[in-house]
């Protein structure tokens, strides 16, 4: 692969990404939702009071808000990317999932201002009085949010930033509720009935609804959620790739921010590698690691694999096979055998879904032990925290 080819990969993958670039396209792609949030919102808060429509005021304060979240993305972006200091050495980069969780209450508290004021209206209908102009810019206002909830969401996914992300599933959810607010002008002028404030509790329902799914999914990332699936397998295979290496176990990745992933990896190698051979092995692994997958690798752990002993091989495998037979076990690794000392370990990974992994583990190395009494025997629980 070229430079100029390996440039343009870069610029598709957000791990690989200049910073400052995914920086700019997030305010750029804010800056334009800023734009045409505060237009949509002026033309129908105009609108919906001129024909006495509390959908289409609702509507408004739906793109309000909007605004306002492109505005908070716009501020998150800013203060994910200061400088690494002696208080936060990683750096500011989880700024932006506190601003992902503040645009989900902004959507939250639009909702259940929307649900108020519709319910008023319920209690005290106006009577509405739709024109042919009013109605021509609700259905542009319609076009308009198709189109920018898809561009928004297609950036946002692009770099992973979740606000975007968040920002342009709710103007696609905005064109829905714009398309009803037509349907409900549409069933007044044909049939004279009055679903405007009906309309406008639904809406409200669908927002909070929306507020909540976002802060639900922000908060999960916040907590820390499990590695993504594509993106542990691969970095397992690139450290698998190595010829010296007999496998790759315990991958444990941080989030520093959307562009920032730090983990941990322990492998195993033959028993007669040296010290300097390993530590060569390790720095290569790193930076292989981190040009293909743009994760920095900070430790690697290292499980002495027996070689030299058939008896030591045969055990792995008969002891394998008292591990494997327990249910929810999902792998053995970290095996070795010092027969001098007397002593043997391994790691056992236990499923998530065993309702008492302590049991399982101890239930574990008691068979293990009660096979090859001679020695000590200690078995490490691990837990199933990648793919």
């Amino acid at each position: 692969m070229d430079n100029q080819d390996h440039d343009k990969e870069n610029q598709n993958d957000p791990l690989k990404m200049d910073p400052e670039q995914r920086d700019r396209i997030i305010v750029r792609t804010s800056m334009v939702g800023v734009a045409a949030n505060v237009m949509l919102a002026v033309l129908k808060a105009v609108i919906g009071v001129a024909v006495h429509s509390i959908a289409i005021t609702m509507d408004a304060v739906n793109n309000l808000s909007d605004a306002m979240s492109s505005v908070i993305t716009i501020i998150g972006t800013k203060l994910a990317s200061k400088a690494p200091d002696r208080k936060h050495p990683l750096g500011h980069g989880r700024a932006e999932y506190l601003t992902a969780a503040v645009i989900s209450l902004l959507v939250l508290y639009a909702g259940i201002t929307s649900l108020t004021e519709s319910v008023k209206k319920i209690l005290h209908p106006d009577v509405p009085s739709y024109t042919a102009v009013s109605l021509s810019i609700i259905a542009a206002a319609v076009v308009v949010k198709v189109v920018l909830g898809l561009y928004v969401r297609r950036k946002g996914n692009a770099v992973r930033s979740d606000s975007l992300v968040n920002s342009g599933a709710d103007a696609l959810l905005d064109a829905v509720i714009s398309v009803s607010t037509l349907a409900a002008a549409a069933v007044y002028l044909c049939f004279h009935i009055r679903l405007e404030a009906w309309l406008g509790a639904l809406i409200a329902l669908v927002i909070i609804k929306a507020g909540i799914d976002m802060l639900r999914s922000t908060i999960s990332q916040i907590l820390g959620e499990r590695a993504d699936s594509t993106l542990s397998k691969t970095i397992k295979k690139i450290v698998a790739s190595f010829d010296e290496v007999n496998g790759a176990y315990d991958l444990l990745l941080d989030n520093y921010g959307p562009d920032k992933i730090i983990g941990s990896i322990h492998i195993e190698v033959p028993d007669y590698l040296t010290a300097c051979q390993i530590d060569e092995l390790t720095r290569h692994i790193q930076d292989k690691v981190y040009r293909e997958s743009g994760v920095i690798i900070a430790t690697v752990g290292v499980y002495a694999f027996n070689t030299q002993d058939k008896e030591i091989v045969e055990m792995r495998e008969h002891v394998r096979e008292i591990v494997m037979r327990h249910e929810h076990v999902i792998q053995m690794h970290g095996f070795y055998v010092n027969k001098e000392e007397k002593s043997m370990r391994l790691d056992v990974i236990v499923d998530f879904t065993d309702p008492d992994a302590v049991a399982k583990y101890k239930h574990i190395q008691e068979d293990i032990q009660s096979d090859y009494p001679q020695y000590q025997v200690h078995v490490t629980l691990d837990y199933n925290v990648s793919d």
